[in-house]
């Protein structure tokens, strides 16, 4: 008789349990292919708005009145880069009693302050500004924010453009904004930024994620929408950067000086924000060297994302994000339970297929669709970090020029 009991139940449990997970592999592929399906109709979205841009055409010089701009460079701990960065915007065509630069130097401690000192002595209509000279106990909450204040209260110019101090800017540059504000009149200007290649495979990697978030960033302007941006490639008038009060409202986020700046921009003047399309002004800069500070740096990117007040892009985030976890879920489920696999893979392959065909018009206009060839290869590092860098954005803290952020 115990035997027999002992077989029921060993019956009866595993029949519960070939019944349970029957039941979550159903759930899985149905939530899975419902999110996948609203993902890849996302993305073609968006390669159809990116597809109806047109490169930027600038009106000749000669019916140009050329805007001042004042070209604001914050850095901290920059002395491998900042020379370079600096040569580039010194080398642009364009008038140079027309521009100033303003570096900030944001309390280094290496030789950045002494290489841009160098420099200015060749250069008059570069400055150097150091932070700590007006915040000394240096106990801030955003020191970029502080440091683009700063060099704005001290500027001459009647527009403010933007680039980190690892960056290198085209010779164009300065001429393609003032171009597009006297044939557009904007307030507030985006541009593209795009990596370079490191020679490493995290670098591969970094490229084609930026490259994707670089071209959701012209197909949203495309439609209509101002979501993202880049300070590494902005520019904006200080006029209407009084107009909205700075970064007040947001200067206790040590991230923001870009996107949330632009969203402030977008509630006071609605569709005087440009987006600069044009291969002649993207503006390159280095990856991060490895993936700590990759992760470190997305952590940061997402760390603002709680306080988007545009319910748009909160509902895009949502959807990517809940892909990428129930595709990172069903990667682990997969290791106790083969039977998933194949449905993980089928909803992997409807995302690759979907970004790949969002991202040839991409990497058609930045030239970089050889790399395309390793985009599938990335889909992995790309679920774990886009559920890891998500939710530690929201709940963890961050490492950021030797400094923590919670």
């Amino acid at each position: 008789m115990k035997l027999l009991g002992k077989l029921v139940f060993n019956y009866l449990f595993y029949w519960n349990r070939l019944v349970f997970f029957a039941v979550m592999e159903s759930w899985f592929l149905i939530i899975g292919i419902i999110l996948a399906a609203l993902y890849s109709g996302l993305i073609w979205l968006y390669r159809f708005w990116f597809n109806r841009l047109k490169p930027f055409e600038p009106i000749p010089k000669a019916l140009q009145t050329p805007v001042f701009f004042s070209v604001i460079v914050p850095a901290r701990n920059e002395s491998e880069a900042i020379e370079a960065c600096l040569n580039s915007i010194l080398a642009q065509q364009y008038p140079v009693d027309s521009y100033e630069i303003i570096v900030v130097d944001d309390f280094s401690t290496d030789d950045t302050a002494a290489i841009v000192r160098s420099l200015s002595l060749k250069f008059p209509h570069l400055q150097l500004i150091s932070l700590q000279d007006f915040y000394p106990d240096g106990n801030q909450l955003a020191y970029k924010k502080k440091a683009i204040e700063l060099a704005i209260s001290k500027s001459k110019g009647t527009w403010v453009v933007t680039t980190d101090a690892d960056c290198i800017v085209p010779p164009l540059w300065l001429h393609h904004f003032s171009a597009m504000i006297a044939k557009e009149n904007p307030v507030f200007i985006a541009a593209p930024v795009m990596f370079t290649y490191n020679g490493k495979f995290s670098g591969i990697f970094q490229l084609l994620d930026f490259m994707s978030l670089q071209g959701i960033t012209a197909a949203a302007v495309s439609a209509g929408s101002h979501t993202m941006c880049n300070g590494a490639n902005l520019a904006y008038s200080k006029q209407a950067f009084e107009q909205v009060g700075g970064f007040r409202g947001i200067d206790h986020l040590a991230s923001g000086d870009d996107m949330l700046l632009m969203h402030k921009m977008k509630r006071e003047f609605g569709n005087r924000l440009s987006y600069l399309f044009s291969a002649k002004s993207i503006v390159l800069t280095a990856p991060m060297p490895n993936w700590k500070q990759f992760l470190h740096q997305r952590i940061r990117w997402a760390s603002k994302a709680s306080y988007y007040e545009d319910k748009g892009i909160l509902l895009v985030l949502w959807l990517v994000y809940l892909l990428n976890a129930i595709l990172f879920a069903g990667l682990i489920a997969s290791l106790f339970y083969p039977v998933l696999f194949p449905h993980v893979l089928l909803l992997i392959a409807i995302k690759t297929i979907a970004e790949l065909g969002f991202l040839l018009p991409v990497a058609h206009f930045f030239q970089l669709k050889k790399w395309l060839l390793y985009f599938p290869l990335m889909q992995p590092f790309h679920i774990v970090y886009t559920v890891i860098a998500g939710w530690l954005g929201k709940f963890g803290s961050y490492q950021w020029k030797s400094r923590k952020v919670q």
